[in-house]
């Protein structure tokens, strides 16, 4: 098993940035991919940024392309998520994710992103 929870979420006005947390406890050593979903009301759940550990790969959504980044800290066994120029449609619950090598992925209990003016 692991447990993911997400921290650095808040109000933030357009332009700004915004630092995303996730650290991992548990079953870490399992897991091969992190990264980030979001979901803003009355929307589907859209992946956002995620990072490959063993084949080094991170890969981002086209609307956040060049503004996030995604990174991480292998000795807190944390992923985090840059958020840079952030747009009023960047506003969503941004959820954590954990990929093992078989079973289903983990996921964390989601932390609002609010973008306004």
């Amino acid at each position: 098993q692991v447990q993911l929870v997400e921290s650095g979420g808040g109000l933030v006005q357009i332009g700004g940035s915004l630092s995303l947390s996730c650290a991992a406890s548990g079953a870490t050593f399992s897991v091969n991919v992190m990264g980030w979903y979001r979901q803003a009301p009355g929307k589907q759940r859209e992946l956002v940024a995620f990072s490959n550990f063993l084949r080094q790969i991170t890969n981002y959504s086209d609307s956040v392309k060049g503004r996030f980044t995604i990174s991480r800290d292998a000795s807190k066994n944390t992923v985090n998520l840059q958020m840079n120029n952030l747009k009023r449609e960047d506003t969503a619950v941004y959820y954590c994710y954990a990929i093992p090598p078989t079973g289903n992925p983990y996921w964390g209990q989601g932390t609002q992103v609010t973008v306004s003016s």
